[in-house]
């Protein structure tokens, strides 16, 4: 039995995260319907079509015609969910919208995934991920020589809303097993990218500095070495840090170079340019100090080392011949995922009977209400998924040993990535404090864990422990590598991956590879662990057993590649990055005008017209603008043409005459948006310590059983004695425990790494 097995979904979605959201439910087993109109999905065409749509039954409709939309709603009456990511004002008309279609079903999950937000001149764009990028302020984060903003090769924040969405519908058809009713759920593109690249920001925070494209601190950054090979060095803790200065002989000065930034890069940068970058990944990799090669990410998905975990999977597809794509990103032990092949064509919609609602228990609470996460995680990964659950409704506690995660600060990263839990302090060397989180475990629902392989195994808390003591415990461990093979036991971070996994080099080239500001890996990591979690919650609905779910880093870096990385012979390449990339042509990418930026996205040739209209540029022929290089001339044109206008007259002119464009803010703008706030990005939220602080929001949106945050960031066992009178701990206990330094209270956290 799989998580998902009975689940119906009708996809009417298009693109990258609608599909992709509805894949990660189908690699689970749910019986997929997409419903495509006439011509097939404006990414018909795209390698990561394939992917997206893997497991799913491919019916043409055209809901423009009376008689197709009727066997389009038919069709929905049979579904658990229904997926839709059109603009807003399109679903009303054809009676698709939210509460129609819940009205008529009780049982329904109507999910709605558009774009950007939910209103507002910029909600109603064509999907494109450079616009998004440019609204939230993250073209503007990234890392760069000169002051623009940068267009990011991947869509990362369509692949954000994609695991959204899945641990959304997930955590709604939770709720439904209880309640016996259906809802609204909304994961805009803006849920998305509040979970990829969300901002968090004390009120009277000064802006912090650009970072620089291979890392602006010595510890964390790309190395080039004497054969013009790049490497990246990730020793972001102090310890690592060290073996580093020590395995170069230079520990007599690590102390004065740890202080002084500028000395120690360029002393590093002088000594790793001495020598082939094999000899000296050869040798940090023997004395445990974290690195990697800066790989394309072609190779990269070619490896054995992609091979031997199992994360590269190959289909025959009768035309295109041998698909290889990657495997689901989580391993779940009792309830696997599974990619049974391609899209298949059908020219009749399967009968499915009427879903009716069914007498629950009703109430209002958060998806996820009631559900109890031990969260030993650490740095971004691990703590983070646990963050995303509790944002769902879940009870989250943080567990932190008496020198905390060596993440925590003051910082807004820090903040940002451990909010709406609880803080535990438990000194986990100790055998009473193990014994405690015993008991815990016993009443809890999920363990998650980011230790290195075989920590687990040796405090005696990895899964056969947990399960001995509550058969209904789900334990999520997560490593960099996987746990097979050479690589398994190895420290990672998640630029190590960007860098081996292709996405440095794919975003800048590899003569001259970019560190990703956003922590892609990690961010991927917490948004499939959360999915993967909500997933076995389902399944123990069914079974009524928990199981151990197993995820990396590594099989992160290509589910936020999944489309890059799908291959078969004759593949189309993908888009090269550059240094500082603008964009991918000269009609999509970001301008600048005489008091702003802004981007503008056109995919087709009277979209062309149009902009050449406004700016008076003469461009030729329109069909051929459209694959102009994003530096030649046409671009040059349209540089001096916008450089002379004012952007909000420039960017009214360009929605009036239907061309796609936004602007490109800054982060001070984009804290001021009124778009951002009206379509619920941000929300202010006070740390008791601390004060007031901004940050984004929500994952999601439930019609009857909202979420969000409850809590702020918790500080180093900050609710230790509450916590444990809450699992039923007698206070005698718990005062015994905390002399004995097996609990401690709560600790304000020492200024350690900045966030």
């Amino acid at each position: 039995m799989t998580a998902y097995l009975g689940v119906r979904v009708a996809d009417f979605s298009q693109g990258v995260a609608g599909p992709m959201a509805a894949m990660l439910l189908g690699d689970y087993a749910a019986e997929i319907v997409k419903i495509e109109p006439p011509g097939g999905d404006r990414y018909k065409d795209h390698p990561g079509y394939l992917a997206f749509n893997r497991n799913k039954q491919v019916l043409t409709l055209d809901l423009s015609a009376p008689a197709e939309l009727k066997i389009a709603k038919q069709l929905i009456a049979g579904a658990d969910v229904a997926m839709f990511d059109h603009a807003p004002g399109v679903l009303a008309p054809l009676g698709l919208d939210a509460e129609t279609l819940t009205a008529a079903h009780p049982a329904l999950i109507h999910v709605w995934m558009p774009p950007y937000g939910t209103s507002g001149a910029w909600s109603g764009l064509p999907a494109h991920h450079n616009l998004l990028t440019g609204l939230i302020s993250a073209a503007f984060r990234q890392g760069a020589y000169a002051d623009q903003p940068v267009h990011l090769i991947q869509p990362l924040l369509g692949y954000g809303q994609a695991v959204m969405g899945a641990s959304a519908i997930g955590s709604a058809l939770l709720e439904r097993a209880r309640s016996g009713q259906g809802q609204a759920v909304t994961v805009s593109g803006l849920n998305g990218a509040a979970e990829v690249s969300g901002i968090s920001r004390a009120e009277r925070q000064a802006p912090l500095p650009r970072g620089v494209p291979p890392g602006a601190n010595p510890r964390y950054r790309l190395y080039q070495c004497a054969d013009g090979q790049w490497f990246f060095l990730g020793t972001l803790f102090t310890n690592f840090y060290r073996k580093a200065f020590e395995t170069l002989g230079l520990g007599d000065v690590f102390e004065a170079m740890e202080i002084d930034m500028v000395a120690a890069r360029d002393l590093l940068t002088e000594i790793f340019a001495t020598r082939p970058r094999q000899e000296w990944l050869e040798l940090l990799h023997a004395n445990d100090v974290p690195c990697a090669p800066v790989v394309d990410r072609e190779d990269w998905f070619a490896s054995e080392t992609v091979r031997e975990a199992g994360l590269r999977l190959t289909f025959q597809h009768p035309a295109l011949g041998e698909v290889a794509m990657p495997a689901p990103p989580a391993r779940l032990s009792a309830t696997p995922a599974r990619v049974r092949g391609l899209a298949e064509t059908i020219s009749a919609p399967p009968r499915w009977e009427p879903r009716a609602a069914s007498r629950g228990k009703g109430g209002a609470a958060a998806p996820l209400a009631g559900v109890r996460v031990l969260n030993l995680g650490t740095v971004i990964a691990g703590a983070y998924a646990g963050t995303i659950l509790a944002n769902f409704g879940a009870e989250v506690v943080k567990i932190e040993g008496p020198e905390g995660d060596p993440f925590r600060s003051d910082g807004v990263g820090f903040l940002a990535y451990n909010r709406g839990c609880r803080g535990l302090g438990l000194d986990l060397k100790q055998a009473d404090a193990r014994a405690v989180f015993l008991e815990l475990a016993k009443q809890s629902d999920v363990v998650i864990d980011n230790y290195r392989l075989g920590v687990r195994t040796r405090l005696g808390i990895d899964y056969p422990a947990l399960k001995a003591i509550n058969p209904r415990i789900i334990s999520c461990s997560i490593n960099a590598y996987g746990d097979t093979g050479p690589r398994a036991a190895r420290p990672g971070f998640d630029p190590l991956l960007q860098s081996e996994g292709g996405m440095q080099s794919g975003q800048s080239g590899a003569d001259h590879p970019t560190l990703i500001t956003i922590p892609v890996n990690d961010v991927a990591t917490a948004g499939s662990v959360a999915a993967a979690v909500i997933a076995a919650l389902n399944a123990r609905e069914r079974t009524g057993e928990g199981q151990e779910i197993l995820t990396s880093l590594m099989a992160s870096s290509l589910l936020f590649q999944l489309q890059e990385v799908t291959t078969y012979p004759g593949r189309p390449p993908n888009t090269p990055g550059e240094i500082d990339c603008i964009g991918a042509s000269a009609l999509e990418r970001y301008y600048a005008c005489a008091d702003g930026w802004i981007g503008i996205a056109c995919g087709a040739a009277d979209e062309a017209r149009a902009l050449a209209r406004v700016l008076d540029v003469d461009v030729g022929d329109p069909a051929a603008a459209l694959t102009a290089a994003r530096e030649g001339e046409l671009a040059g044109k349209r540089a001096a043409a916008f450089a002379a206008r004012p952007r909000e007259e420039t960017l009214s002119a360009l929605l009036a005459a239907g061309v796609p464009a936004a602007p490109a803010l800054r982060t001070a703008e984009a804290l001021q948006d009124d778009w951002l706030w009206e379509n619920g990005f941000f929300q202010h939220w006070e740390h008791p310590r601390l004060g007031p602080l901004i940050g984004v929001k929500a994952f999601s949106e439930f019609a009857r059983t909202p979420a969000g945050y409850r809590l702020p960031t918790p500080d180093l066992g900050q609710h230790s004695r509450e916590v444990l009178q809450d699992f039923g701990l007698g206070r005698e206990r718990i005062e015994a425990l905390i002399a004995s330094g097996a609990v401690f209270e709560a600790r304000t956290p020492a200024p350690l790494e900045s966030a």
